[in-house]
């Protein structure tokens, strides 16, 4: 389990007007936090840092279009 209360949240620069987006953090730099910007006090998902990044690279690639 990772401790947040101490994390620093950002939103996507691609956020809409509505600010409807998720919320990245990093955490100890083992772990990427992700949450709903909408409900900054609920769930988090906590991914491995490695895991996120090749998540990210897929996404510049283009090859999450369709998922």
């Amino acid at each position: 389990m990772h401790d947040l209360v101490e994390v620093s949240w950002f939103k996507s620069s691609y956020s809409n007007a509505n600010s409807e987006c998720v919320e990245v953090a990093h955490a100890a730099g083992v772990a990427v936090p992700v949450r709903d910007s909408k409900d900054p006090s609920g769930p988090s998902l906590v991914f491995p840092e490695n895991s996120w990044g090749a998540f990210i690279g897929e996404i510049k690639a283009g090859n999450l279009q369709n998922v």
